[in-house]
């Protein structure tokens, strides 16, 4: 059975963009041989008291003008809704190592304001503490994932909120949550113990800071009811040698083991990261070969994290990962606001596939971040809201949540420039409960059409369907006033042949194709 041939719709993809001759490459997916589960909590999300991101971003207040629930953004529960959000990283980020819960309990008139020296020496009147990010949690009908103090707070105060967040005894932090609104309490599966503690979180050494690590989680306890999974703070990139630490020292104590990797153009912090969307192949190139060193590192820290965990107890939790530029022109430094173009697409679908990929290991991950800060799911300017090329990639990939992943071998041509090359392509394969086998397809050269042929062996498909993001500009995005400019659209440049398929995907595109 073969579907139709036809362009890509709506135009999306200008003829010069074909002018260069296709990269011919191959698949091959074992649709027999059905290995791990990809974990719905990939798809992760984050919300750090950063710039725009909780205030104007999630909070607005009950009394704006702004549609909320509760002082909640009607229209930004509703956007992640729609993407089946699984998780959401709350307060930090750097935030939370300076973060004191209970300046963010009880009524909002009398909470302490306090100041974010991390980000932006901004003032906040901690309106969004517990209570609301609890709620937040529930509207958008996800998990909370909550990041503990231990640079700069105690054990008590750790031990504390995990009693204030879980237990329903007759005791004085679940008294006081009643006192405050909530008489039941809450079911908190994920609880990290730090942030970044071998920087911001404390700049401590990786023997410190596993010792802490079982000192603080000694005193955060599984009240009746509630099982808590509890994350050490991981790497930053390559640093393996903390991984090695951590998991000689605290494997026993953990369930997941974080990791932060940024994907910046120029792959240095210092000077200028390049302009969110004034640029061209150049950062182009470097930017996505940086996104491609996520293969390695999750590669390397998991061999590592096998040696002491060969059943793979553990599971690695990217909860920092996405695209860091230089902020818009005119916005305060301290705020991370950045517009999202087709390149941050290619940068989340190669990341999302590589997670996929080490399903067997990679139990979580979280983009940074959910709105207005970094490579954002969601832009907001007071009342008016947009999704950006990013969310529309993380709706594509909806499929693949909690569905079965499949091995593929894929043999692709690279994509070259100014002497360096990368792989052209990335891939992968999951069979969701229904049957329909989902393939997510990035192709990372921005000039030439790539070619494909896959051998699904295990499986007879029997209809495709499938759908695109792309432009003929590679700097395309989203405004407030021109919010659809880059949007999928419906892809049949594809066609069925025996246990397999052929396609041309776009230059600069993602894809995901449905075969049942």
């Amino acid at each position: 059975m073969k579907t139709r041939i036809i362009t890509v719709a709506a135009g999306l993809v200008a003829a010069t963009a074909f002018a260069q001759p296709a990269t011919t490459n191959s698949l091959v997916i074992h649709a027999d041989a059905a290995t791990n589960r990809i974990s719905k909590n990939i798809y992760g999300q984050f919300s750090e008291h950063l710039g725009r991101c909780i205030y104007e971003g999630i909070w607005v207040g009950p009394d704006s003008p702004i549609p909320n629930t509760r002082g909640i953004r009607n229209d930004v529960v509703a956007a992640l809704k729609q993407i089946k959000v699984p998780n959401v990283r709350w307060p930090g980020g750097c935030f939370a190592d300076e973060y004191h819960w209970k300046d963010g309990i009880g009524a909002r008139a009398q909470r302490a304001s306090i100041i974010n020296t991390t980000w932006g020496g901004v003032v906040e009147n901690n309106h969004f503490g517990t209570h609301e990010f609890m709620d937040f949690c529930e509207q958008v009908g996800c998990e909370p994932v909550i990041c503990g103090n231990v640079g700069s707070g105690s054990v008590q105060e750790m031990m504390e909120w995990v009693e204030y967040l879980t237990s329903n005894a007759d005791s004085p932090m679940a008294n006081l949550r009643r006192r405050n609104g909530r008489d039941q309490p809450w079911k908190v599966r994920y609880f990290a113990v730090g942030n970044e503690n071998w920087g911001c979180g404390g700049n401590m050494r990786p023997e410190f800071y596993a010792d802490n690590f079982k000192r603080y989680n000694t005193f955060i306890k599984n009240y009746p009811g509630n099982n808590v999974y509890r994350v050490a703070c991981g790497a930053s990139g390559e640093d393996y040698n903390w991984t090695k630490v951590l998991m000689a020292s605290a494997a026993n104590q953990m369930n997941g083991l974080s990791l932060h990797h940024y994907s910046l153009p120029s792959g240095s912090w210092s000077g200028s990261k390049g302009s969110a969307t004034a640029f061209k192949e150049d950062q182009w190139f470097s930017t996505l070969r940086n996104t491609l060193l996520m293969e390695e590192l999750v590669t390397k820290h998991s061999a590592i994290m096998d040696q002491a965990d060969p059943r793979k107890r553990i599971g690695l939790i990217v909860d920092e990962w996405g695209a860091w530029y230089d902020v818009e022109p005119g916005t305060n430094p301290g705020f991370l606001y950045q517009q999202n173009t087709l390149r941050d697409a290619l940068v989340a679908g190669s990341n999302l596939n590589i997670f996929n990929n080490h399903a067997d290991r990679v139990k979580m991950a979280n983009i940074a971040q959910a709105i207005n800060v970094l490579q954002s799911m969601i832009l907001t300017e007071k009342e008016k809201m947009l999704v950006t090329p990013t969310y529309h990639v993380f709706a594509m990939f909806l499929p693949h949540q909690d569905a079965t992943l499949l091995p593929s071998e894929l043999t692709c041509e690279d994509y070259a420039f100014d002497g360096r090359k990368i792989s052209g392509l990335n891939v992968s394969v999951s069979r969701d409960p229904a049957g329909a086998v989902h393939v997510s397809l990035c192709n990372l050269n921005p000039t030439r059409p790539a070619r494909l042929r896959c051998d699904l062996q295990g499986a007879t498909p029997k209809s495709v369907s499938g759908r695109v993001l792309t432009a003929a500009d590679m700097t395309a995005h989203n405004t407030f006033d021109h919010p659809d400019t880059l949007k999928p659209e419906p892809f049949e440049k594809v066609e069925i042949a025996g246990n397999g398929f052929t396609t041309t995907l776009p230059p600069k595109s993602v894809v995901m194709l449905e075969f049942k």
